[in-house]
């Protein structure tokens, strides 16, 4: 029996899809965004079980240029040695598998290092700060506290994300008006408002929502292959 996380359930859509009831030794938790909801999931759901490892997944956000959005990042600095080792050599081969959806571009996954944050980081010139101050590739809201709970109670740990955003491909909007944290959800007479003001907007949200998608997808995917070879 083993886990994987996502802060929201439009984060695993993609892989719950393919996992369908192939594989019902996987248990899946949303653990929410940020700290306080995280830490109030993760914990009595480690405790209800006892589980072989976790996957920590789902979106980051790129502050190393190199980094695009859709791209996978393995955080070594969160991740079992063991775990990690399975996962470098099986993504490398999804180019030309029939894992990759049509359409979408193969990849592997870049191995990185990983910051969890308490707030989301809005512009390139405070995410390119955020890169050099932490040597960080890309941040989450999440992965620290799973960690931390996973350590407490022995349980393997693998961090396995995908670039959502970066600040060549940003958000369409600000943060805040995309996401309430303190809701877990979109408000949308906040996000209808700000669209109003600002209708150029609208087509930003459109491209974001295509770059969201192809994301997604590129994670269903390097899940689907690596949960695979567990079982």
């Amino acid at each position: 029996m083993f886990a994987v996380t996502f802060a929201l359930p439009n984060e695993s859509s993609d892989f719950r899809k393919r996992l369908g009831n192939r594989h019902p030794e996987v248990t899946i938790l949303h653990t929410g965004v940020g700290r306080k909801v995280c830490q109030e999931r993760i914990e009595p759901f480690l405790d209800s079980q006892p589980f072989e490892f976790l996957i920590s997944s789902g979106f980051a956000g790129g502050v190393d240029a190199s980094l695009g959005a859709g791209d996978l990042i393995l955080a070594q600095n969160f991740s079992d040695p063991a775990l990690l080792a399975r996962a470098q050599a099986l993504l490398p081969s999804m180019v030309g598998r029939d894992s990759v959806e049509p359409g979408q571009s193969p990849t592997s996954a870049h191995l990185a290092r990983l910051a969890t944050i308490d707030r989301i980081l809005e512009n390139a010139a405070e995410r390119a700060q955020f890169a050099r101050k932490h040597n960080a590739a890309a941040v989450d809201m999440e992965t620290e506290w799973i960690a931390q709970a996973c350590a407490a109670r022995k349980i393997p740990l693998l961090s396995l994300r995908v670039i959502s955003d970066t600040a060549a491909a940003p958000f369409p909007a600000p943060p805040a008006v995309l996401f309430d944290l303190e809701r877990q959800q979109t408000n949308p007479g906040r996000l209808s408002a700000y669209l109003l003001r600002h209708p150029s907007a609208v087509v930003r949200l459109i491209r974001f929502a295509r770059q969201i998608a192809a994301a997604r997808a590129n994670l269903a995917a390097a899940l689907d292959l690596f949960v695979t070879a567990q079982v």
